[in-house]
């Protein structure tokens, strides 16, 4: 538990640059080329046409692949520094620890 107090400062930035890379991966598959047209072929649209060549497909697809990995490293990061709150007991009353006095 004395990790998550030593890398407490960290929470914001590295939420902040999970959010900016969720939406850059967002980005990032919505301008790849689709492998069999999709819904745009058979709406008349260039489905099979790429913008950036015919390369382009093999490049964004090695880049979408390591935001995505970069992506999960992220998330497993967070979740270890992100200190873990105990749920609230059913009565909703805060529960204080038994000091060995019984009352009479």
């Amino acid at each position: 538990m004395l990790f998550a107090f030593e890398m407490g400062w960290a929470i914001i930035p590295i939420t902040i640059l999970l959010i900016l890379l969720s939406l850059f991966m967002i980005l990032l598959v919505l301008i790849q080329r689709g492998k069999g047209g999709g819904l745009a072929g058979a709406f008349g649209g260039a489905g099979g046409s790429s913008a950036f060549g015919s390369r382009a497909g093999d490049t964004f697809t090695r880049v979408t692949i390591i935001v995505a990995a970069i992506w999960i490293l992220l998330v497993m990061i967070l979740i270890k520094i992100v200190p873990q709150v105990s749920p609230p007991n059913s009565s909703g009353a805060i529960s204080q620890p038994d000091s060995g006095d019984t009352p009479e």
